[in-house]
């Protein structure tokens, strides 16, 4: 697998999304920020990173099913923790209602949605994409 740049494979990185149900509508129309696992000329896996000033949130995490429990998201999470560290962000936010236990051995922890910076919240995913019975959780860079 290689690691590459999301915007070219804009596509398929939708259709990955939509296979594991989710959100789409709200993906940033440039996926700057946004990274692919390529093996064999398809999408396996993607994970992107939406920027508030000093702080990330953390979404689109996805590898197709009969690629798991192969590292291949961790690889991704990796590449994107090294690029907010390189562009000087304090925390990584994250949202999740099926995933707690992995990102808590990824080194988040769960926090109360009041305690994530109003910036984040302000984010589509915080004021209406994820409902709020999703767990909320925070990562220190």
């Amino acid at each position: 697998m290689i690691i590459q740049q999301a915007q070219p494979y804009r596509n398929q990185v939708i259709e990955l999304l939509a296979a594991e149900k989710l959100p789409v509508a709200d993906l940033p129309e440039m996926l700057d920020n946004f990274i692919v696992g390529i093996q064999d000329g398809s999408v396996i896996g993607v994970a992107g990173i939406e920027i508030y000033t000093r702080y990330g949130l953390l979404r689109s995490v996805a590898v197709q099913p009969q690629k798991r429990s192969f590292g291949i998201a961790g690889k991704l999470f990796n590449r994107l923790e090294a690029m907010s560290r390189l562009k000087g962000l304090q925390a990584m936010y994250l949202l999740t209602e099926t995933a707690p236990a992995y990102f808590e051995r990824k080194g988040f922890t769960k926090i109360a949605r009041e305690d994530v910076p109003a910036e984040v919240q302000r984010s589509s995913e915080f004021s209406h994409v994820c409902p709020v019975s999703a767990i909320v959780m925070k990562k220190e860079l």
